[in-house]
């Protein structure tokens, strides 16, 4: 059965608000801050690999990257964003509409291609753990439907509206090898990488040289 096939026999959305701060400081207490890849790094400019084994690795991987994010300060973070090659990303989103929280992961994500009437564009600012500093604005479906695996191997989907939306997509772009600026026009990505360059980021970062 391929991942696709098996992904599709989800009928119900994961609830990853249910004990979201338990389960955030669980991963984290478990991790270890790892610093984290900014542009230019090769490993954030390819698709990342497939993963393939659901092994205490593999959940060693993703505590490390909630212990990350929250030393970044962030609310979604890649494999790649921590130098890893991996189909893998964690969140801890909330959602302003809703007044919850999100806290989850998913590996081997594949963002739902929403039909043309259902893709209402949400205009607001973004930003990037791998590009400090600067927040530009940026047109994204406001609805967002990710579907694939646990660290277990089943079957997971998670969807979200708003600012929760924009994570996810966020998040699956960077496990494809695009980041936010490659969405931008020419001189907005010139416009964020000079303001990123003005700034000292506020956590480890890797340098490109």
């Amino acid at each position: 059965m391929t991942q696709q096939e098996q992904t599709a026999q989800v009928s119900e959305f994961t609830d990853d608000t249910v004990d979201a701060e338990q389960r955030e400081a669980a991963h984290r207490e478990r991790g270890t801050v790892r610093p984290i890849t900014v542009v230019g790094n090769p490993v954030l400019h390819k698709p990342c690999a497939t993963v393939t084994e659901f092994d205490d690795k593999l959940a060693a991987l993703v505590d490390d990257m909630f212990a990350s994010q929250r030393a970044a300060s962030g609310v979604g973070l890649a494999a790649n964003q921590i130098g890893v090659d991996a189909r893998v990303f964690v969140y801890d989103c909330p959602d302003e509409e809703e007044g919850v929280r999100h806290v989850g992961h998913v590996v081997n994500p594949v963002l739902d291609e929403l039909p043309a009437d259902q893709r209402v564009l949400d205009v607001a600012n973004e930003g990037c753990l791998s590009v400090p500093g600067p927040y530009m604005e940026l047109a994204r479906p406001d609805y967002a439907i990710v579907r694939g695996q646990d660290l277990h191997g089943e079957p997971i989907a998670v969807h979200g509206r708003g600012y929760f939306a924009r994570c996810l997509q966020h998040e699956t772009d960077h496990l494809n090898g695009h980041l936010y600026l490659d969405r931008l026009s020419k001189r907005e990505r010139k416009d964020a990488l000079q303001q990123m360059a003005e700034k000292t980021p506020r956590y480890e970062t890797v340098p490109n040289d």
